[in-house]
């Protein structure tokens, strides 16, 4: 891109989004302000990025990170000054806690224009506290070379700490004086007669990220007899390598594989032969849980969010090593290490080494007869589950999510709600070999910004599903004002039970107290909070195409093809009490 010499706060910005460029940034998302007019324009002129415009700020930047978990790459994010950059900030905590990498970009008044009653204006130093890997107020732009190279330092230095070690969020504060437009005026003549572009430029590429293969305990593993690998939520980029890594490490060791619903592994079953899903059944009956606790667990990622895996990991604190993330992924504080590897190193490393040793092949027996007790417990319980809701009429929260796992088409990426929608994924998702992608916000686990961030998601993506609650959906309405951004497609299944489910699950749903003066409950009124909103009228404000699904038949026909382009919203309408009372039964059965 040519650099902007018009004035010198167009210089500055496409001197900047010209570096972001070179390092890889492929999207940026605008929102609408005066303050940011040098970035607005400088990342709208840029012919290698594309640069989408979107009104509401939180969905905006819950649009930014799910365009940033489908590229797993930085993507931009601007706004103008005072509380705009407030309205990024749940999805800021977000991309924080689940490591996925966004660059902030907050314009704000210089320095000589705060504290004074200047228009919209706050204190937008370090906005976004804890949450970002890095901060930086980058200096009031200055016409001259050697600021110039400072700025672009300082950017390069940015995108390494976005992705680099701990991935995340990083926010860059902007200040920029008058004139905003690109005017021209004669503040960069001098310098645009000896800037080169190519050279300076020169050096700017992507760094490059690299993990260590850090020595690993392999020969005490192998020499474990009962040992157990749990693989957590994950999205990686390359799925189908992930889960033959995963493969690798569970048939060189002999340990069973554990696999949450929000894990690509259970969409490639026949990659993992030693695969469980149905572990949380399993594990409610305490004589095989008695049976199974093992000696050494290797753990993928953040633990699956099973209550029950947790509980029994807690009592019998087996040894664990957790690989996947520098930070802390245990919330059972037990006798865990920290491996600074993954399991692609992990796998490479097994393979490289030499057959096992004497000493472990005479564990051989015992490894197999606790693989054996597994899967036959798995195998009970999946024919059990099959059956059940196979026979089940009733268009309920678990048969919905069984049917998705069976009919969605090859490869679709689906986006998993938090409240209910992620436990059912948990508890029903069929193993199978559809090579569904699973994508998730599990790091805050709020329902903020559902619909906008799976709007990302499937931004230049195939066709996408996302699997949503009645309240998550509604809370996020206004990401249908980007329906016209999206470039690509987006099926909405909505479970509409009424309210929050989830709390029907919780021990305040056997509270029946109502409100004084009133015959409201309070669990009914401040707790599900049903709404009366109709979701027909809803999409036909915004344009967007609704279908009220009412058998498993008509389910299956809308989602086993998915359409090419624009959102549609599929209403399944669920009794909560009856979806409550079968989940219970489905799972205490065992």
């Amino acid at each position: 891109m040519p650099i902007d010499f018009r004035n010198t706060n167009s210089l500055w910005a496409s001197v900047a989004v010209e570096t972001l460029a070179r390092l890889g940034l492929k999207t940026a998302i605008l929102c609408p302000g005066s303050r940011s007019t040098p970035l607005t324009f400088a990342f709208a002129a840029h012919s290698h990025i594309e640069a989408l415009a979107v009104l509401d700020e939180r969905s905006a930047a819950f649009f930014a990170l799910g365009c940033a978990k489908h590229q797993h790459l930085p993507v931009a994010l601007v706004c103008t000054s005072g509380t705009a950059g407030a309205n990024f900030y749940p999805a800021v905590i977000e991309a924080y806690e689940s490591e996925v990498p966004l660059l902030i970009f907050t314009a704000d008044r210089p320095p000589e224009l705060r504290d004074c009653a200047a228009g919209q204006t706050i204190d937008q130093q370090k906005l976004y506290g804890g949450f970002v890997q890095y901060y930086s107020e980058l200096a009031v732009p200055v016409a001259e070379a050697g600021m110039l190279a400072y700025l672009r330092q300082a950017l390069v230095n940015g995108w390494r700490q976005a992705v680099s070690g701990l991935r995340g969020p990083v926010h860059f504060n902007c200040p920029f004086r008058d004139p905003l437009p690109p005017l021209p005026d004669d503040s960069t003549r001098s310098l645009s007669t000896t800037f080169s572009a190519k050279t300076f430029f020169a050096h700017v590429v992507p760094p490059a990220v690299s993990t260590p293969d850090s020595a690993l305990p392999i020969r005490t593993w192998e020499q474990t007899q009962n040992g157990l690998i749990i693989a957590g939520p994950v999205t990686p980029q390359h799925p189908e390598a992930y889960c033959q890594a995963v493969s690798t490490l569970s048939q060189r060791l002999g340990w069973p594989v554990l696999a949450e619903g929000l894990s690509p592994l259970r969409n490639y079953r026949p990659m993992n032969p030693a695969l469980l899903s149905t572990y949380d059944i399993i594990l409610r009956r305490s004589d095989r849980a008695a049976s199974l606790v093992p000696d050494q667990v290797i753990q993928l990622g953040p633990l699956p969010i099973s209550k029950v895996l947790r509980q029994w990991l807690q009592v019998h604190q087996p040894s664990r090593w957790i690989v996947g993330s520098l930070r802390n992924l245990d919330p059972l504080h037990g006798p865990a290490q920290i491996l600074t590897t993954d399991v692609f190193a992990l796998a490479r490393q097994l393979k490289a080494l030499e057959s096992p040793n004497a000493d472990s092949e005479k564990t051989d027996s015992e490894k197999a007869d606790y693989v054996q007790r597994w899967l036959a417990y798995e195998k009970v319980e999946r024919q059990r589950l099959m059956a059940e809701l196979w026979a089940e009429e009733a268009l309920l929260e678990s048969k919905v999510v069984w049917l998705l796992s069976q009919h969605l088409p090859l490869e679709t990426p689906l986006f998993v709600a938090n409240s209910m929608p992620v436990r059912d994924v948990e508890y029903f998702w069929l193993p199978g070999d559809r090579r569904v992608r699973p994508v998730f916000s599990r790091g805050a686990n709020g329902i903020d910004g559902t619909l906008s961030t799976a709007m990302g998601v499937a931004h230049l993506n195939a066709p996408t599903v996302l699997l949503t609650g009645d309240l998550a959906f509604l809370h996020d309405t206004n990401g249908l004002l980007n329906v016209s951004q999206l470039s690509g497609h987006l099926s909405v299944v909505v479970i509409n039970n009424g309210g929050g489910g989830i709390f029907e699950m919780l021990p305040i749903s056997q509270f029946y107290d109502v409100c004084e003066g009133t015959s409201e409950k309070i669990f009914e009124k401040y707790f599900l909070t049903p709404q009366n909103v109709v979701l027909s009228s809803l999409c036909e404000a915004y344009g967007v195409t609704y279908c009220q699904v009412t058998t498993a038949a008509e389910l299956e026909e809308k989602i086993s093809v998915l359409p090419a382009s624009g959102v549609r919203v599929l209403e399944v309408i669920c009794d909560r009490q009856q979806s409550v009372a079968q989940r219970k039964r489905l799972l205490n059965a065992g």
